[in-house]
């Protein structure tokens, strides 16, 4: 089985390397979102900032939404952080992501760490 996305995720990845380039690290999560809202913009990617999902339980929604950073193509996830490391609670809630919109890739990039870092998530 090959990558899911690939073109697409190498061009987001792309776009990253080059925020993180420009940028470096130790911003606030924030800075980095609106750069990659002008890259997106720039190079023509297809996205949604800030993608309300709802969390459905026997029929009833819940009161409890999770927000995605981005949704680019439609169909890829993006969580954006700004930490020291990616941790086991921002796989879980890439994860969570993943179950309630019914898509298949997440990735989770890190602009907090000297080199840029990223984990694709595959539900």
């Amino acid at each position: 089985m090959g990558i899911f996305y690939k073109e697409e995720s190498y061009k987001i990845i792309g776009i990253c390397m080059e925020i993180h380039n420009y940028l470096g690290f130790g911003f606030s999560e924030i800075v980095y979102k609106d750069a990659m809202q002008i890259e997106f913009l720039r190079s023509e990617v297809p996205f949604e900032r800030e993608v309300k999902y709802e969390i459905e339980y026997k029929g009833i929604i819940l009161p409890h939404v999770f927000y995605a950073d981005f949704v680019a193509y439609d169909k890829i996830i993006l969580e954006i952080k700004g930490k020291k490391e990616i941790a086991d609670t921002d796989i879980a809630q890439a994860i969570n992501y993943l179950k309630v919109s019914e898509n298949k890739l997440a990735l989770i990039i890190n602009f907090g760490e000297e080199k840029l870092n990223y984990k694709r998530i595959v539900l």
